[in-house]
């Protein structure tokens, strides 16, 4: 953990402190600390101060759910949750209660999502406050739903996917009982926006063990409500002479879990690269999936679109699963198309998705070691140079502006990378040598 991070927040709590309240580290900082796995993340501060006292004390506070007890406390500019400790009341919309009331550290929590989630601890005195046996579920390695666990999903249904992700996570497995509730609520996933869905998705996705937790969410129900393009691998044969491992489903859970610290654009490409195969699975010599890189591309872009994805992310991530195919050829490109494919702006991530594809299936990844060869061969300014010609330069060849000069220009280029042009007087008489005047008539 960052050293002024819990500096900031221990000033938090003693400033607290001192007023003659309690105030306590709360949630996941809690669990992560005794799991000895803390590290990066946030440190949210639970207290039986109000709202109101809470931004009288501090000169910095935003007021961000104010209606349910919760304040963000700015301290050396990093920001501080800040939450009244609390009991829930009712069920509002499967996401909110109804109202809440203003409690104790042990009513608190009682109404919070799982038993590791639910303790807190005194940076203080340095003492841990464990009302729901967290410690125990640790300890047993358990994701366990705090009482009972049909309520604690329709309180909030987004808990049906953080369960995964913390038993992926976390590599614990998932008690029995909130299991059996977490597929009887499975339905009550759709209630929740597409936002909150993108941001765990994706924190599933970059994180620890991603296979395990699609398999869980397949398992579950949850997958083919949330992403049926992707549940709809399950039961697609494969050649097994090129995919031993099985379906295009375990194909796609091997390829998650040989993911080197992925970006999110690798992440969702290595979720995505194959959805296309089920709409173009023929059976011929053998069983032969033509063009399903481009089928899945645009599946890719709507399904993402589907969840309020950035534009950033679906362009990056349809141009690595729509070029993913292209790996195969190229050794046999020319010099020009190479230099382009290794300028492509998505190129590192196509590289991981290739090298973690390839590994999922028939282990042989000479491509991938071929071309950072080339990366270490051609100079990084001969790679994605500026083009020696431009369109000025056409016109004054005595060229009329129209289609024809993007056909000219891009041949001029790949003249260029291909080194048959070092300069602009090279490629001007590349020029009239290809496109003498009367040959454009």
């Amino acid at each position: 953990m960052d050293s002024s991070k819990e500096q900031s927040a221990l000033e938090i709590v003693k400033r607290l402190v001192e007023k003659g309240y309690q105030a306590l580290y709360a949630g996941g900082y809690v669990r992560d600390m005794l799991l000895g796995t803390g590290g990066a993340g946030d440190i949210d501060i639970a207290t039986n101060a109000t709202p109101t006292t809470v931004a009288s004390l501090f000169p910095q506070v935003i007021g961000v759910g104010e209606h349910f007890g919760v304040m963000v406390v700015l301290k050396r500019g990093m920001p501080f949750e800040v939450a009244a400790f609390r009991s829930d009341i009712g069920i509002h919309d499967g996401r909110h209660p109804k109202k809440v009331t203003y409690t104790d550290a042990q009513h608190d929590a009682l109404r919070r999502d799982f038993t590791i989630n639910g303790m807190f601890f005194d940076p203080i005195a340095g003492r841990i406050y464990d009302y729901v046996s967290g410690r125990k579920d640790l300890g047993k390695k358990i994701i366990r739903a705090i009482g009972n666990a049909r309520l604690r999903f329709d309180e909030d249904y987004l808990r049906l996917i953080r369960a995964i992700r913390f038993a992926a996570r976390l590599d614990f497995a998932i008690e029995p009982d909130t299991w059996a509730a977490l597929k009887e609520k499975a339905e009550g996933i759709t209630r929740i926006s597409p936002e909150r869905i993108l941001k765990e998705f994706d924190a599933i996705l970059t994180g620890a063990h991603p296979g395990r937790a699609l398999t869980l969410l397949a398992e579950s129900g949850l997958l083919k409500l949330l992403l049926p393009e992707v549940a709809a691998l399950a039961g697609v044969e494969q050649p097994p002479e090129f995919h031993p491992e099985g379906d295009v489903f375990a194909h796609t859970v091997k390829t998650l879990s040989l993911l080197d610290k992925p970006s999110r654009i690798e992440a969702w490409s290595a979720l995505l690269h194959d959805i296309g195969k089920p709409g173009t699975k023929t059976v011929s010599d053998r069983i032969r999936f033509s063009n399903h890189q481009r089928l899945g591309a645009d599946m890719a872009v709507r399904a993402l679109l589907r969840l309020k994805a950035p534009n950033q992310l679906i362009e990056g991530v349809h141009a690595c699963v729509d070029n993913h195919m292209n790996f195969m050829n190229v050794r046999n490109m020319r010099l020009s198309t190479l230099k382009k494919f290794l300028s492509r702006p998505t190129f590192e991530d196509e590289m991981e998705l290739h090298r973690a594809d390839c590994l999922a299936s028939h282990g042989d990844i000479s491509n991938y070691h071929f071309l950072r060869e080339k990366q270490r061969e051609i100079p990084v300014d001969e790679v994605k140079p500026p083009p020696l010609l431009t369109g000025k330069d056409l016109i004054a060849l005595g060229f009329s502006p129209g289609p024809v000069f993007r056909k000219i220009l891009g041949e001029a280029y790949d003249a260029q990378l291909e080194g048959k042009t070092n300069a602009k007087e090279e490629a001007i008489k590349w020029v009239k040598v290809y496109y003498p005047e009367n040959s454009l008539l």
